[in-house]
């Protein structure tokens, strides 16, 4: 399952209904900065750092189809006052960043903006502890950095995801069934059967575009020991995190000190 070819998706019919590229930017706020990242010769993805505290546990989060970084202005601070770093990452063609999107750059970007992620972090002397998440569209970023490089990371943390990218597509109106991939499983539910890393799975109760038992066969699906699933009652796929703030962040708190003092104690222990 290492080498999926994404290559057979990667076509004009199926991209527009996967990607909704928006080009905006804004001047990074106080508390946070810009990187641009080299994915490939002359494409450079841009993201943004907000910094809580360089001994602050980390996010490298995977935003949803039609998002863009700056959208995460409002929404970073949230994060911050739980005490976590948030580092937000772009698709090609999104925002500032160059190029085109596909399928199979969005998979093969993400380890690579993990890897620079994490060599942001040593250079800067920071906090050690990342997680990683996704937020719809996100949740394959997210899942590919998980499978490759889970012994690196804290937790997986997936929003709104989704089991199979045909189901996804399906969801969208698509005629899946034309494109001729039999496996239902591919990719995401696919790959989360093989990663153990303690894993966050949130969903809206009443998400019409990516429904709960997407979500649902995630959660039953991973692999982890310690597995968790948070259904927001009334939350559509848009508007999860306002109607279930509380609940929304409260789990991401509880989730993320929860592994980072369980570290800090298996640290200890080998001392």
């Amino acid at each position: 399952m290492s080498g999926i070819n994404y290559s057979a998706l990667d076509i004009p019919e199926v991209l527009g209904f996967v990607f909704y590229p928006r080009r905006d930017y804004s001047e990074p706020p106080p508390g946070s900065r810009d990187h641009m990242i080299t994915v490939d010769d002359g494409i450079r993805v841009h993201c943004r750092f907000y910094v809580h505290s360089a001994g602050s546990p980390s996010i490298l989060h995977f935003h949803g189809n039609g998002e863009v970084v700056s959208d995460y202005d409002y929404i970073a601070p949230m994060y911050n006052r739980l005490g976590l770093n948030l580092f937000v990452a772009d698709y090609r063609g999104y925002g500032a960043s160059g190029g085109q999107p596909t399928l199979s750059n969005a998979v093969s970007d993400a380890c690579l903006l993990f890897s620079s992620f994490d060599g942001i972090l040593s250079g800067d002397d920071y906090c050690r502890d990342v997680f990683v998440m996704g937020r719809s569209l996100g949740s394959i970023s997210a899942i590919e950095i998980a499978h490759r490089h889970g012994e690196e990371i804290r937790g997986l943390v997936i929003e709104s995801g989704f089991a199979a990218v045909v189901n996804l597509l399906s969801h969208l109106g698509f005629p899946a069934r034309t494109l001729g991939i039999e496996d239902r499983e591919f990719p995401n539910l696919a790959r989360i059967r093989r990663i153990a890393v303690p894993t966050l799975i949130i969903h809206g109760e009443n998400d019409q575009l990516i429904p709960a038992s997407e979500g649902e066969s995630l959660f039953r699906g991973s692999a982890a020991v310690d597995k968790r699933l948070l259904i927001i009652p009334g939350a559509g796929h848009n508007d999860i995190m306002w109607i279930g703030i509380e609940e929304y962040l409260e789990e991401i708190r509880r989730f993320t000190s929860d592994l980072v003092c369980e570290g800090k104690r298996r640290k200890g222990h080998a001392d």
